[in-house]
């Protein structure tokens, strides 16, 4: 195909997975969707294979919707124009059960299935077992309580099944508000599927097929090409998941190795040397686990390389059964797949190619969930009814780069920066609460050559009503490593705040109540350093002082810089300092 039509029928098709997310943006009713952005959207061939996505969260899209669409096909007794269907299985491709993703196959004229498109979309409610979509205390699936559905046919002939629509009702706890993020689901899901059918009928469906087939072949040779720049090497980091319920007392330590091979243009990453299965919510997801260690590499190398299935086939992720990491079984629960543990495979791959190669890689990013990103529920004092909704108050968690500082409000690593920080003032309109303060910590970040994210702390608690809080924050015990000499962050922590002044030490995992007159204090990860503080730029360094990033006492300490009384680095004191450090 010339490639300038390659490059054209490309766009075209992000086009499409933007319209998508444009629609799930504008008609999602909860505000998961409609301020943090909490979803994404993607297009697969009719064989399961990526071809292109929004730019949605990477841990929704690299793997999983492939085992999705094609268990929408195993599984169905022949597609249809009209059909859709709704998997949010996590023993069927889906991340964790609170991402509802809707299936819909894009048929042609002949009935012939060409492709299938997903609108992935995280929930307020899926009707667990308590108010919250990260259960990270559930031993099971049947203790976490969600609605799971493997690949359900909820509307043929365009017609949504009602029996389906009541179940829903009676089981999750704002029926309302799922209604309209459903809605906003299916309809970005048939706006897919209506532009690809138009673009087919301008330009022809085998055309399309034709495009699909040279785009993952072009792909998979800027994949070559990026692996054979870097140098051979082998690896081995960990990273320790925080103790939550149901976890070991020293946390989940996870290993993984990676081998570079650039003679043979391929990137291998090992789990299988990890703990079995664990009576908690934190057990990743088939999905989760093979993206997030995907994640860690597109982290660390040239980022114009498509992501798709073409660039995939240089890639190996070995995966074991019944593995915290790995392949769960029925009924392990993985209520927390997407974030906690998930950020602990994708942060050592990313850590173990800085360590192979000088130049390119990642720290660690910073853990979460703290509370200002967890689910708050309760009943609204403005009209008697129940409320739940995640909000996103504040998370940094950006990491060091080879060449740039952190991206601050990543928010984490699978995360990638795409959900959005809440508005305080829409937060504060739709629920019944208010937000004391919300402030970027100094001095937290992960000092380097290039640094990390600060943390940031955020107050906030009910107004004329109490209000639950449910979170899974890790990192207080093992914050965000820095890589090539970097340092590390500050650590995540929580507190009670009394009327009285009194502060009071929360749990790292827990659902809290909060009475009337209460707030919490969140305070979430910074991010790793990358590289030598000391060997920052000192106009870098005066900067962060001018800015607050960073105390004087710690651009001299930690950095080793000297600042004279107007803030302007003092460069022979500089100089000396750095020398006798160098010493």
């Amino acid at each position: 195909m010339d490639p300038v039509k390659l490059s054209l029928l490309n766009h075209r098709f992000e086009g499409v997975a933007q319209s998508m997310a444009n629609t799930l943006l504008r008609t999602g009713r909860s505000g998961v969707l409609n301020i943090a952005r909490d979803f994404s959207c993607c297009i697969t061939t009719a064989e399961g294979d990526l071809l292109v996505a929004n730019e949605g969260l990477p841990i929704h899209v690299l793997s999983g919707p492939d085992i999705m669409a094609r268990h929408m096909v195993d599984l169905s007794k022949g597609l249809k124009r009209g059909d859709a269907y709704l998997n949010n299985s996590p023993y069927h491709g889906c991340s964790h059960a609170a991402d509802h993703t809707i299936l819909v196959p894009v048929m042609d004229d002949e009935g012939r299935h060409r492709f299938t498109v997903l609108a992935k979309a995280h929930q307020a409610d899926i009707g667990n077992s308590i108010p919250t979509t990260y259960h990270g205390s559930a031993v099971d699936v049947y203790e976490e309580g969600a609605l799971i559905f493997p690949s359900v046919k909820v509307q043929e002939n365009y017609e949504t099944n009602e029996d389906f629509v009541r179940m829903c009702r009676m089981r999750i706890r704002v029926p309302d508000q799922w209604w309209g993020d459903f809605l906003a689901a299916l309809g970005s899901a048939r706006i897919g599927e209506q532009e690809i059918t138009a673009m087919a009928n301008e330009v022809g469906w085998d055309t399309l097929t034709e495009f699909a087939s040279e785009w993952f072949d072009y792909s998979e040779r800027r994949m070559i090409d990026a692996v054979s720049s870097l140098p051979a090497g082998k690896a081995r980091r960990s990273s320790t998941h925080d103790h939550f319920p149901g976890t070991p007392e020293d946390g989940i330590l996870v290993n993984v190795d990676v081998d570079i091979d650039p003679d043979d243009a391929r990137i291998r990453v090992d789990l299988t040397d990890n703990m079995d299965c664990l009576p908690c919510g934190l057990n990743l997801s088939e999905a989760c686990s093979r993206t997030a260690a995907m994640v860690g590499i597109f982290n660390s190398i040239d980022h114009t390389v498509p992501k798709n299935a073409g660039s995939f086939r240089r890639l190996d992720i070995i995966l074991r059964e019944n593995c915290v990491v790995g392949i769960p079984r029925h009924p392990t629960s993985t209520s927390v797949a997407t974030t906690n543990v998930a950020d602990r495979v994708a942060n050592p791959v990313q850590c173990a190619i800085a360590d192979i190669a000088e130049g390119a890689g990642m720290a660690e990013c910073g853990a979460v969930i703290p509370p200002a990103v967890g689910v708050i529920s309760g009943t609204s004092p403005r009209d008697g009814k129940p409320f739940i909704n995640q909000v996103f108050l504040g998370m940094t968690g950006g990491a060091g780069a080879p060449t740039t500082d952190a991206w601050v409000t990543v928010g984490h690593v699978g995360n990638a920066g795409f959900c959005s920080l809440d508005s305080v003032e829409l937060d504060e309109q739709r629920q019944p609460l208010w937000v004391r303060s919300r402030k970027l910590v100094p001095d937290s970040e992960g000092a380097g050559k290039f640094k990390g994210a600060p943390s940031i702390a955020v107050e906030f608690g009910p107004v004329g009503c109490d209000l639950s809080v449910g979170y899974v924050s890790d990192g207080m015990h093992n914050p965000a490593k820095g890589v090539r000499e970097g340092h590390q962050a500050m650590g995540s922590n929580q507190f009670r705040l009394l009327p009285d002044g009194a502060r009071e030490q929360l749990e790292g995992c827990a659902q809290v109540t909060l009475n009337d007159g209460e707030l919490i204090l969140s305070i979430s990860c910074g991010g790793g350093g990358y590289g030598p503080p000391q060997e920052r730029e000192p106009e870098a360094v005066a900067r962060d002082v001018a800015e607050g990033w960073i105390t004087p006492e710690r651009a001299e300490q930690i950095y080793k810089v000297t600042l004279d009384a107007n803030g302007r680095p003092d460069m022979e004191a500089t100089s000396r300092l750095r020398s006798d450090f160098a010493a």
